[in-house]
């Protein structure tokens, strides 16, 4: 399972989204199981992995497991009861 964030390293929503994960992921004890990557807009290849996934706005998260899309909030960020079933 990956959780890909798509934002800017100059964003509060976007690092408050990138530190929710991380904290949620270690308080519900599955950082061993789901990665986390952080695209930075402002940078090439942040770019190009945002066209590839049709991003519009800032912060974007996709949930994928096995390559497949699960979720995405685009423009917010995502409650961890919104997001809570798909990492347990």
């Amino acid at each position: 399972m990956e959780i890909k964030i798509f934002g800017k390293k100059n964003c509060a929503k976007c690092q408050t989204t990138k530190n929710k994960f991380n904290h949620f992921m270690r308080k519900w004890n599955v950082s061993d199981k789901v990665k986390v990557s952080f695209y930075d807009m402002d940078a090439v290849d942040g770019l190009a992995e945002s066209a590839y996934y049709g991003v519009g706005k800032i912060p974007t998260t996709v949930i994928e497991n096995d390559g497949e899309e699960k979720i995405r909030w685009s423009g917010e960020v995502p409650k961890s009861d919104d997001f809570k079933k798909y990492l347990k």
